[in-house]
């Protein structure tokens, strides 16, 4: 069956493609509103579980990690916790991204057994990492801001990010254009836009 609906995407976001909307469980969404709409509840049940789980659990995994997109976007989405088949305008090759993720992952790692970054700039170059492999045809930017929470979380942090600022980071703003260019500027290796970013959203 072919899905008639239209996605009014802000910049920066990831088009799916034909094949990849077939995916959609809801087939009587049509616009970008509903579809947010029924992303956000999913994303809420998924933070239920994420709450309930054990403190012990290690979110730096490939399946902890491919498992955490699917609770966040499973009701939704038919492929979600399963690697992109697809090219995107951001990302990279299809063929790279189990390696690239897993990279990222023991980077984060590493970084946290060694105490190489505080915590916050920390966060801040894992999002940049996931984004940057962006392993999912989509949800990638609020799945890797909710692994750099947890990350935050399991590294002891005493607070938490507030990256909407009150508003939505799905919708055009100025407090998304700043977040989109941070991300564009880490893509150079000049993490230091996207690091204030963090600071700046952090609550404690």
């Amino acid at each position: 069956m072919v899905l008639s609906i239209h996605l009014d995407e802000p910049e920066g976001a990831t088009p799916l493609t034909p094949d990849e909307l077939q995916g959609l469980k809801a087939t009587h969404i049509t616009n970008r509103g509903e579809l947010n709409e029924i992303e956000s509840a999913n994303i809420t049940d998924g933070l239920t579980w994420l709450e309930r789980r054990s403190k012990r659990s290690d979110v730096l995994s490939d399946t902890a990690a491919r498992e955490m997109h699917k609770r966040l976007f499973g009701a939704v989405w038919a492929w979600a916790g399963i690697y992109r088949l697809t090219e995107k305008n951001i990302g990279v090759p299809v063929w790279q991204i189990s390696t690239g993720l897993r990279g990222a992952l023991d980077t984060a790692k590493y970084w946290q057994d060694h105490a190489t970054f505080e915590p916050l700039e920390a966060a801040a170059r894992l999002h940049h990492q996931l984004v940057w492999v962006h392993p999912f045809a989509n949800g990638n930017g609020r799945w890797a801001r909710i692994m750099a929470d947890t990350y935050l979380e399991q590294v002891g942090f005493d607070g938490f990010l507030d990256w909407s600022a009150g508003g939505s980071l799905q919708t055009e703003s100025e407090h998304r254009a700043q977040y989109i260019a941070a991300l564009r500027t880490a893509d150079t290796h000049d993490f230091s836009p996207l690091v204030a970013f963090v600071q700046k959203i952090a609550r404690q």
